[in-house]
Order: structure tokens, then sequence, then C-alpha cells
């Protein structure tokens, strides 16, 4: 199969991010020249001046959502007018780099097993540095806790070409996904009870139910500034990241693991909340109990939506078998690499 056979659309999903746009935009207008290949912009409702920063750029379509939808729902809705064989969803804050989309798109084509590819996320404002919002692959340990080859917990690892291997992996950041276009319709997209963060492990996680590989491909290197939409340390992104990933767990796990792994969970989000107060930052534990209450009231409806789905057991998946936070703690765990992680 020819690179050219393969169309790809690259989507953004825009809210009030002329700044941003405006920055990054170049980068990929730059460096985007695979042959069959669409640039555009989603907006969810904006009422700045993004759509002008847009135009600025005649290769660059621009499609109008009627408000903003979230980022999961709004990519739903965008990529429902979109037709082509590869989406690739793009944060807005990411530079992309020379032959970024050429190597997603060989991988692809040379593997039809692979079904979503992550590239390697540096970050923008340490260029020699990978970024928490997927470095060069992400995993998950048995409790749920979302970790990548490059960042353990807080601490990000300095690239020096230890992880520029081609691996399987767990999940594939929605800072920049390319996912098959048959696959993303055969998902249904992303799951809308999330609203945003943690769905685009979701999604990872239910494409491999089905058998599909995910990897990462470190020969595409793009660099994210990260926090464009929330910055870390806002009380409402805590807040969706407890509740997300307590969602995750309750609509994936098999359910032999289901009420163990959840109740673990339970035990160290409310240690998470004593590390928040002796740590200062008390502000932050009021979105921790919402989360938790707010998921106890969506338990009746994710029983419900589990029945007649199956699931598979965390042996058959990339999952570490360790807790990621202890290991960081106890263990002084500070490197993907001390895990002697195996990697299927």
């Amino acid at each position: 199969m020819q690179q050219s056979e393969l169309s790809v659309a690259i989507v953004i999903l825009n809210w009030n991010g002329e700044t941003l746009l405006e920055e990054y935009l170049p980068s990929l207008v730059e460096h985007s020249t695979y042959k069959n290949c669409r640039l555009i912009v989603a907006d969810n409702g904006s009422n700045d001046q993004s759509k002008c920063v847009v135009n600025k750029f005649n290769t660059i379509e621009w499609l109008a959502l009627d408000k903003n939808y979230g980022f999961a729902h709004g990519y739903n809705k965008a990529l429902q007018h979109i037709d082509t064989d590869v989406f690739i969803l793009l944060n807005s804050d990411i530079c992309v780099s020379s032959g970024w989309l050429e190597a997603l798109m060989n991988l692809f084509n040379t593997q039809s097993e692979v079904g979503i590819i992550q590239p390697k996320i540096m970050d923008d404002k340490r260029k020699d540095h990978f970024e928490y919002a997927g470095a060069a692959g992400g995993y998950l340990d048995k409790a749920g806790y979302p970790f990548c080859r490059g960042r353990i917990m807080d601490h990000i690892e300095k690239d020096e070409k230890q992880y520029d291997d081609s691996q399987q992996i767990f999940w594939a950041s929605g800072a920049c996904l390319a996912i098959r276009s048959n696959l993303w319709h055969e998902l249904d997209g992303f799951d809308t009870i999330y609203w945003a963060h943690m769905e685009e492990i979701d999604l990872c996680w239910r494409a491999q139910n089905l058998g599909v590989t995910i990897k990462v491909e470190p020969q595409s290197k793009v660099f994210h500034l990260g926090g464009g939409s929330l910055p870390y340390g806002n009380p409402k992104k805590t807040y969706l990241n407890f509740r997300n990933n307590l969602f995750l767990l309750a609509r994936n796990l098999h359910t032999t693991e289901w009420f163990p792994t959840l109740i673990h969970r339970m035990i160290l989000d409310g240690i998470a909340s004593v590390v928040f107060l002796f740590s200062g930052e008390y502000k932050l534990i009021p979105s921790v109990l919402k989360a938790h209450l707010d998921f106890y009231r969506e338990i009746p409806s994710i029983l419900r939506w589990r029945k007649g789905k199956k699931f598979k057991r965390k042996y058959n998946l990339p999952i570490y078998n360790g807790i990621i936070p202890l290991d960081s703690a106890l263990r002084k765990i500070t490197r993907f690499s001390q895990l002697n992680f195996r990697i299927f």
C-alpha cells in the first residue's frame, strides 16, 4: 500500500483559543506535508476571534459547532462531518516537527493491527524533557492510576533517547491521538460521560477489548504547551481527573476485578486528600469529595450500561501490576525504566 492511499484529517477542537491558534497553527501548516491531508479547526462555540485567526491560513478548514460540547462530545460532533481514513485529534497548543505526520502514517500503512498511535510528546517549555500528558506513551497500574514512559507521577524525565523505540502502550494521549476512522466509528467515539479528561484512556481500553493494538511512534515528535484548557492544580481539573478515573474503572474492569479495585481506589483517594491537606493544597479536597459523590450517584446507570458487555481481565492487557503512587512514595521510583515493567 502506498503511503498516499490513506487519507488523514488533523482536527483541532477549539474553544476561545485565538492566542494558541495564532502561535501554533503556523508549525502545523509548515510541517504537515503529507499529500492526502486535511487541516480542520472544529470550533466549540467560541466568542473570540478564533475564526479570524484560522481565516489567515487558506489550507485550514473551519468547522463550526453551535455551542461548547466539551472535549469528548465536541470531537464526537465534529468527526461526524469528516470522511478520511485516519483522524488525528490535536490540541491547539501543540507544535509539530518535520516528518511527524509521515512517521504516524507509515506505521498505519505497514501494521494493520495497529488502530491507535501516539507520537512522542515533548514539553514545549523545556524542549529536552517529556511532557506530562503522554510523554512516550501511556499505561495504567493495577489501581487505575495513569503514568507514562517518561513520566511517573510528577517526575518528568529528560529525553535522552531512552524511549525511542515504537512500543505497545495502553493509552495514547488526547493531546495528539491518531486513530483509524473505522475504529473510531465502531467504538462510537468518546464516551461523553467524561466531558473532558481520561476519555482517551477509556477509548483505548475499549479498543483493546476488540483486539486492537495501540502504539507510540517516537519518530514522530511534537511539543505540547500543556494546561491550555485547565491548568494543573485547578480544582475543576482535579474534580474531573478523580471522578473520571472512577468512571474509567467502573465502566471497563472485568466483573471479578470490579469491586476490589474500586475499594482500593477509594482508600487511595482518601490518602490523596490527606496529602493535599498537608501539602497546602487543601482547596483541592472538596474536588475529590465531589468527584466521589457524583460517581456514587452514577453507579446504578453504570451497572445498567455494563450488562451484556464483555471485558478483558487485567492480565490480558499491558497494565502494570503495582501501584504507581506507592512505588513513587515508598520505593522512590521516578523513572519508567526503574519499574521493570514487562511490555507485551
